[in-house]
């Protein structure tokens, strides 16, 4: 890679887990319009394939000061059991809409910490899901955890109802960095955690990682990744640390100065990927790694990878059902988040309403210029339509023109393919293609989007 078009293109730019991105949504959406798309788009596609569940599990023990997730921090596990009513209302809410069976392809039970939940609780919501469902024969079940709290009876009991993959938040594994951010787990805690999912029978392991948290140094990084290859997680997500401070206020607990500066940053990452890439993981695009055994690598390898919230995934279904606070939905043509206010998401489903508070409606252009961004993440390439020529040469081949200079995409007025370097710079390619960034459309806040690099 070279060194002088990470720092060129190392620019604030979305992560493309959803297009338009989410500061573009409305900040209230149509409940009533969603319902109806949800009803449609339910039908047209869970006879066919199913749907994908995703659960937002947003209690933790203690304030991880990176984290820019929506979270609550407690220590009384009485919340579980007002959480799982309020889980239960909702999906019962959204079964009213559905006019037959549902098919569950894909559940994810995602945080927060959804280990906080004890393993019996966890059966309980994965009972309140499936018992008026149909589980599909080739279901996927995913669950995060977290390395202190996983239990041997968590994963056996996740095992036996038929989960199979864990992605666990590692972040760094020095002593210095995880006093900073307040993550304080030692290798043996996450040793123990990965060699017992995989006696419990979970066949594919994650260990999320992050590059740019306060005091890492590249000696840091290097220990960290050393210690990671030696548990071969079957998939690695190494990701950029982004300080929004604007929207995380735990950012604003530890002091800026200990940040690398940008050009650590970089070799930061770069050493990282040099490390994984030589020790027989491959690189599967923005922030993920994969062994070769992996799905997600052989996703890749048969055009099947997909993107969503959660980033690279497998999924099979094209409607994913967002339940729990801050939970997102996407149906294909329209997003919707529930509220981000514990509080009024459990106002919202006491009084009987869907909890949905803002979203987006697609329209046709933005579908087709979706479809562009998903092809070029997960594909590497796209193929253009004659009747956007119009609207491509306007707003996007000019900012092309310059990545092809630079040898990052070879592309015409038929199609675009990425070139091996510019596999590294995904996200800047995608950006050309976003209609509401290239119109200079604003949106309203401090919201901003964190760097490439």
């Amino acid at each position: 890679m070279n060194p002088l078009l990470i720092k060129k293109y190392n620019q604030p730019v979305p992560r493309y887990t959803s297009y338009p991105t989410v500061p573009f949504w409305d900040d209230h959406i149509d409940a009533g319009r969603w319902r109806k798309q949800f009803s449609e788009q339910f039908s047209a596609n869970n006879a066919a394939g199913g749907i994908s569940i995703y659960v937002h599990l947003p209690f933790c023990e203690s304030l991880c000061s990176y984290c820019g997730c929506n979270k609550r921090i407690t220590g009384n596990h009485a919340v579980e059991e007002i959480y799982l009513q309020a889980i239960e209302k909702e999906w019962k809410q959204y079964r009213s809409l559905m006019g037959q069976t549902p098919v569950i392809r894909e559940i994810h039970l995602g945080g927060g910490t959804p280990t906080f939940f004890s393993a019996l609780n966890l059966r309980r919501l994965f009972n309140i899901l499936v018992k008026y469902s149909i589980v599909h024969p080739q279901h996927e079940f995913s669950i995060e955890g977290h390395p202190n709290n996983t239990t041997r009876q968590h994963l056996d009991m996740l095992a036996s109802l038929g989960f199979r993959r864990i992605s666990y938040g590692v972040q760094d594994l020095d002593p210095e960095v995880q006093r900073v951010i307040n993550r304080i787990q030692p290798f043996e805690n996450v040793k123990i955690a990965t060699e017992q999912a995989r006696e419990a029978g979970f066949v594919s392991v994650n260990f999320d990682l992050i590059y740019g948290l306060p005091l890492q140094t590249l000696e840091r990084i290097e220990n960290t990744i050393r210690q990671t290859i030696t548990l071969k997680p079957d998939r690695i997500a190494f990701y950029s640390y982004a300080h929004v401070p604007w929207t995380s206020k735990a950012q604003r607990l530890f002091n800026e100065a200990d940040l690398p500066a940008p050009e650590e940053k970089i070799r930061l990452y770069l050493k990282g990927k040099e490390m994984l890439t030589a020790s027989g993981y491959h690189d599967i695009g923005m922030d993920h790694f994969a062994l070769p055994h992996d799905e997600l690598f052989i996703a890749r390898e048969n055009g099947r990878l997909r993107r969503n919230f959660m980033g690279y995934t497998t999924q099979n279904s094209e409607l994913l059902l967002g339940l729990g606070v801050s939970a997102i939905s996407d149906l294909g043509n329209a997003f919707a988040q529930n509220d981000k206010s514990l509080s009024q998401y459990y106002a919202a489903i006491n009084e009987d309403r869907l909890a949905v508070k803002r979203g987006f409606f697609l329209n046709e252009e933005d579908l087709a210029f979706r479809q562009y961004i998903k092809d070029i993440s997960c594909r590497g390439a796209t193929v253009f339509r004659p009747e956007h020529l119009p609207t491509l040469e306007a707003l996007c081949f000019p900012a092309l023109e310059q990545m092809a200079k630079d040898g990052l995409v070879e592309y015409d007025r038929r199609q675009l393919q990425l070139t091996a370097e510019g596999h590294y710079f995904i996200r800047n390619v995608c950006s050309t293609f976003d209609l509401y960034l290239q119109r200079g459309h604003s949106f309203s806040g401090r919201q901003k989007f964190s760097k490439a690099i």
